[in-house]
């Protein structure tokens, strides 16, 4: 079954970095693609980054791509179970429960995920 880990989520002030980890198992993630979402209080899940076991590639996306460009940064372990999100000059608006999510390889990125884990809480204060 597969099982997706999240850590590294915290509380740290505005202008901090956080590194948060998504540990995979139970399946075959050498292909898969692996994403981050968020979703703060009251608000809708917003896709934040993913990325793509097979080559590397990465995609921040359209709306996403404003609110984290230049500071968040998805990237993938050398073990190809873990996948990381750094994120640097967090701010408060930035708070959110960060959620990881893989799917089997096919479209990239996927329109839908297949796979969640359980969040890690990230919360920026002023």
């Amino acid at each position: 079954q597969v099982q997706l880990v999240e850590s590294g989520g915290g509380l740290v002030q505005a202008g901090g970095s956080l590194r948060l980890s998504c540990a995979a198992s139970g399946g075959m993630f050498s292909n898969y693609v692996m994403g981050w979402f968020r979703q703060a209080p009251g608000q809708e899940r917003e896709f934040v980054a993913a990325i793509s076991w097979i080559d590397g590639s990465t995609y921040y996306g359209d709306s996403s791509a404003d609110s984290v460009k230049g500071r968040f940064t998805i990237s993938r372990g050398h073990a190809k179970n873990t996948v990381y999100l750094h994120m640097n000059s967090l701010k408060p608006e930035d708070t959110a429960v960060y959620y990881c999510a893989a799917d089997p390889p096919g479209r990239f990125p996927p329109v839908t995920y297949g796979y969640w884990g359980q969040g890690t809480q990230v919360t920026v204060s002023r």
